[in-house]
């Protein structure tokens, strides 16, 4: 099999969206949120929303059918509400035993305080379950050489949709350039069509439009200098184009009015799109999923388009570079027992993409990051689109690293903050830019 291309860093979890409020569901186990279950009992922290929640149980079901002495205790949260209690959690001691993360900025923060276990010796002794997963999830999962969390569940880069319905009655084609989006910005404000459906008041959302213009623009070298703490690296003139080139396209109306007051979590961008409120959405693949599961037919009909993000005239990147993510992660808390410690690499190793939670994913049209997929991609009804993000996942000659999750927590929470001003236009480009200038080395 032809390995995923992969820059230095990889590239990087964002969530998978989720609808509904917290709530625990017990798999056979006893240990509460903080952790100390009896019996070999495990906890573990995910994420709300299907179809990754049902898949994710049914795992641990399994696994505790099979393994009774190893029970794990599962709560759900919602993926902003989980970003904050997860920190809270780990910096009081009170983490459970498998912390799901992102890893990049936030995993490097644990490992460097010793609230992680160090995997790498682990990985050593177990070769095989290494060799499953795709050389390039395990970027984001390594800090200073050593691996701190398993990579698990799918391939997610962020694409652009589009409704098929909408730009067939508009006689207009996917745009292909930065032009081509301007234009089709006032083909779908005359017809009383959002051009762009977001989910701004997650910010993160936002963030995703600035990591691909920047990349378009400059190419990947400018945001490497600034995850690198390169003095200045956040005054580059392509970081005040990328600015500049949002707000003019907030100016003209690009975006779903009130597009500040949406939050991802409800999935309320997703269904302008499929309901024809929107006729675009930058935004992960693992939303095709929740869109064929939940969009009244419009993926199962066809209507559902998807083409890679289109060039800047005179920009320096690279037009198959990608942003988004190779995995997410799992990390085993330090302050976990040793049984509990034991119950999660178990977990880790006969629990995590076995051959029916490969099947999940690839029916939910996720594609899982473990070799030697290609005959169940093919044979798929969802095989465009998986073998689409599969092709734009292994022609990337560089993925770009979700910019919250390769910064610092504290640079990310003033990164977050500045975009939701930039999309507001209550601070210029260059203030952003500025801004975010002195985070530098925090």
């Amino acid at each position: 099999m032809k390995q995923f291309q992969s820059s230095r860093r990889s590239f990087l979890a964002l969530a998978a969206l989720t609808p509904f409020a917290a709530m625990a569901t017990t798999a056979c186990g006893t240990s509460g949120p903080g952790g100390s279950g009896g019996g070999g009992g495990a906890s573990m922290w995910f994420l709300t929303g299907e179809p990754n929640q049902t898949t994710m149980q049914n795992a641990v079901d399994a696994f505790v059918a099979a393994n009774p002495d190893n029970k794990i205790n599962v709560t759900y949260f919602q993926n902003d509400a989980y970003k904050t209690k997860i920190k809270t959690a780990i910096g009081a001691g009170q983490a459970p035993t498998i912390v799901y993360g992102w890893g990049g900025g936030g995993l490097k923060t644990y490992a460097e305080a010793n609230q992680v276990e160090d995997l790498t010796p682990w990985f050593d002794a177990n070769p095989d379950v290494k060799n499953k997963f795709f050389p390039s999830s395990f970027g984001a999962a390594t800090v200073n050489g050593k691996i701190y969390a398993l990579p698990n569940q799918y391939v997610a880069p962020i694409v652009l949709f589009y409704n098929k319905e909408l730009f067939e009655k508009a006689g207009v084609q996917p745009p292909k350039t930065w032009d081509d989006i301007m234009s089709l910005v006032k083909t779908f404000n005359d017809m009383g069509v959002a051009p762009f459906s977001l989910g701004g008041q997650s910010r993160w959302t936002s963030m995703m439009w600035l990591e691909y213009l920047l990349d378009r623009i400059g190419g990947a070298e400018v945001f490497n200098a600034i995850f690198e703490g390169k003095p200045d690296a956040w005054m580059h003139p392509a970081v005040i184009e990328t600015g500049t080139k949002i707000q003019e396209l907030v100016s003209a109306d690009g975006f779903i009015k009130g597009f500040s007051s949406i939050t991802a979590d409800s999935k309320a961008d997703q269904a302008l799109l499929f309901t024809g409120k929107a006729a675009m959405m930058l935004h992960g693949s693992w939303t095709y999923g929740a869109m064929k599961k939940e969009g009244q037919n419009f993926v199962q009909d066809g209507k559902l388009g998807f083409v890679h993000f289109p060039t800047v005239p005179g920009g320096k990147g690279d037009p198959k570079s990608g942003v988004g993510n190779p995995a997410q992660y799992m990390s085993i808390s330090a302050k976990a027992t040793d049984q509990e410690k034991e119950t999660a690499k178990k977990f880790f190793k006969d629990g995590i993409l076995t051959d029916k939670v490969i099947d999940a994913y690839i029916n939910s049209g996720s594609v899982p990051i473990v070799n030697g997929i290609e005959d169940k991609l093919a044979s798929s009804p969802d095989k465009d689109f998986l073998n689409f993000v599969y092709d734009l996942a292994k022609n990337a000659p560089t993925f770009q690293q979700s910019w919250d999750q390769a910064l610092s927590p504290t640079a990310a929470e003033a990164l977050l903050n500045n975009i939701d001003q930039l999309f507001l236009k209550s601070i210029t480009p260059k203030q952003f830019a500025e801004n975010m200038n002195a985070t530098l080395g925090k």
